[in-house]
C-alpha cells in the first residue's frame, strides 16, 4: 500500500514539475479558440467611411489561399499554401489545380507563397513564384524545414511548363514575398523569427531577415549595395527585418514598400532603401507574446524608423497602392491586409491608409472587419477593382466593387 502511495505521490510531483517546466518554456499564452464564422455567398454590401457603399463578390473553394496574380486575359492565378496553384475565370474557380507546380513542403506557415508575372509577360509568358522546397531529413535548420526558393515557369494558357528553381535561400519556416521593381529586378523577402534566431536578421553573412535583389534569372546584379564587401552576402538589398508579408512598388517613385509582422505589436510599413538596416530585433515598438518588450529602444541613429507602425499588432499581410478610377475617394491610398488584431480571432480586416503629399499618415480605416475573416492578401486588379484573399481553410477570393442603390 505504501509503495502504491509513494508511486502516486511521485507521479503527482512529476506532473507538477512537468507543468511548471512547460509553463516556463511557453513563448505565448494559450490561444483563443474562436473560429471564423462561415463567409456568406454574397454579394455582400458594406459601408465605409469616405467611399461609402461597396459590394463584395465572393468566389469560394480555396484552401488557405496566399497570393494572386492577374493574367492579361482576365484570369486570376491564386496560390494555396498547401502547394496548389488555382485559376479563376469570370468569377468561377476551376476545380482542377494548375499543373506544373513542383513538390512543396507545407509545414507550419511554410508552403507555396507568392506570385509575380515577368514585366515582359506578354512576350515571354514567365511566371515567378516562391515556395518551400523539401530539404530532406538532414536539413541544416533541423525539423525538415523547407528551403525558401525562387522558381519560374512558362505559362502555356493552362499549365506551368519548363519550371525551374533559379535561387535557393535558406531552410526556414517563414514567409517569402516577391515583386518586380521598375528597374526590372526581383525583390525577394526572407523572414526570420524571434530570439535566439532573431539575431540572424543583423548578420550580413546570413540571408534570414533580409530583402534580396536579383536579376530575372536569379543572379546577383553588380550594383547591389553589398557586392564586393567582405562578410556580406551580395544578394542583400536591406537587412534587419522580421517577417515581411506584403511587398509593393510605389507607383510614382518606383520605391519598394514592405509591411512586416512584429510579434505582439510592432508591425511596420517601411520604404526600402539600398543597404539600410530596419532594426529587427535591436529596435522595435513590439512586445513578445507573453508581454515583455522586445527592446526598450524603438529607434536608434543607424537604423531606419518605420513609416507606419501598429500597436497592437494586426499581423499585416498583403500590400497594394490604389491607382484606379473605380474608387475615386481611395485614389493613392495604401491598403494592407490584416490577419487579426491584438492576437484576438475574428478581427481580420483591411486597413486603408491615406497620406499627405509628403507621405505622412492622415487616416487609418478598417475595412471588411464585418466579415470576421483573416485577410491574407490584397491587390489592385488591372481594371481598377480591389481583390482580397481570406486566409482560411475554407478560403475565398473577394472582389471589391463600388455599389450604388
Amino acid at each position: 500500500m505504501k509503495v502504491r502511495y509513494s508511486i502516486a505521490l511521485l507521479m503527482l510531483v512529476f506532473a507538477g514539475v512537468t507543468a511548471r517546466a512547460q509553463q516556463r518554456a511557453a513563448t505565448a499564452p494559450p490561444p483563443i479558440n474562436w473560429p471564423a464564422p462561415p463567409l456568406a455567398d454574397g454579394p455582400i454590401v458594406l459601408d465605409t467611411a469616405i467611399q461609402h457603399h461597396i459590394r463584395l463578390v465572393v468566389t469560394k473553394g480555396f484552401n488557405q489561399p496566399w497570393s494572386m496574380a492577374f493574367l492579361p486575359d482576365g484570369g486570376i492565378l491564386v496560390t494555396e499554401r498547401p502547394g496548389r496553384l488555382r485559376i479563376v475565370r469570370d468569377g468561377v474557380l476551376d476545380p482542377n489545380p494548375v499543373a506544373g507546380v513542383p513538390q512543396v513542403q507545407a509545414q507550419g506557415l511554410a508552403g507555396l507563397m507568392d506570385l509575380a508575372l515577368h514585366p515582359r509577360f506578354s512576350e515571354n509568358k514567365l511566371i515567378y513564384f516562391t515556395y518551400h522546397k523539401p530539404a530532406g531529413a538532414n536539413a541544416a535548420a533541423g525539423n525538415n524545414a523547407g528551403i525558401i526558393t525562387l522558381a519560374r515557369g512558362r505559362w502555356d494558357g493552362h499549365a506551368l511548363t519548363d519550371v525551374r528553381d533559379i535561387f535557393s535561400a535558406i531552410p526556414s519556416g517563414n514567409a517569402s514575398r516577391i515583386v518586380f521593381g521598375k528597374d526590372g529586378m526581383i525583390y525577394m523577402t526572407v523572414g526570420t523569427g524571434d530570439p535566439p534566431g532573431a539575431a540572424r536578421a543583423q548578420d550580413p553573412s546570413d540571408l534570414a531577415g533580409k530583402v534580396l535583389r536579383l536579376r530575372d534569372d536569379g543572379t546577383v546584379p553588380p550594383d547591389n549595395p553589398f557586392v564586393g564587401r567582405a562578410g556580406y552576402r551580395p544578394e542583400i538589398y536591406t537587412l534587419g527585418h522580421r517577417n515581411i508579408l506584403g511587398l509593393a512598388v510605389q507607383p510614382d517613385t518606383g520605391a519598394i514598400w514592405e509591411c512586416e509582422a512584429g510579434p505582439n505589436g510592432g508591425d511596420e510599413i517601411n520604404i526600402l532603401r539600398p543597404g539600410k538596416n530596419y532594426g529587427w530585433p535591436v529596435v522595435s515598438f513590439g512586445r513578445f507574446y507573453l508581454g515583455p518588450r522586445v527592446t526598450e529602444k524603438p529607434w536608434q541613429e543607424d537604423m531606419e524608423p518605420p513609416l507606419v507602425f501598429w500597436v497592437p499588432a494586426i499581423t499585416p499581410s498583403g500590400l497594394t497602392f490604389y491607382t484606379g478610377n473605380k474608387f475615386p475617394n481611395w485614389k493613392n491610398n495604401v491598403f494592407v491586409g490584416g490577419l487579426r488584431q491584438g492576437e484576438v480571432p475574428r478581427s481580420g480586416h483591411i486597413d486603408r491608409i491615406d497620406f499627405n503629399e509628403k507621405w505622412e499618415e492622415l487616416h487609418r480605416e478598417s475595412v471588411l472587419r464585418d466579415l470576421q475573416q483573416r485577410i491574407r492578401d490584397v491587390r489592385e486588379s488591372p481594371d481598377g477593382y480591389l481583390y482580397a484573399l481570406t486566409a482560411e481553410n475554407q478560403g475565398a477570393l473577394i472582389r471589391i466593387e463600388p455599389f450604388t442603390n
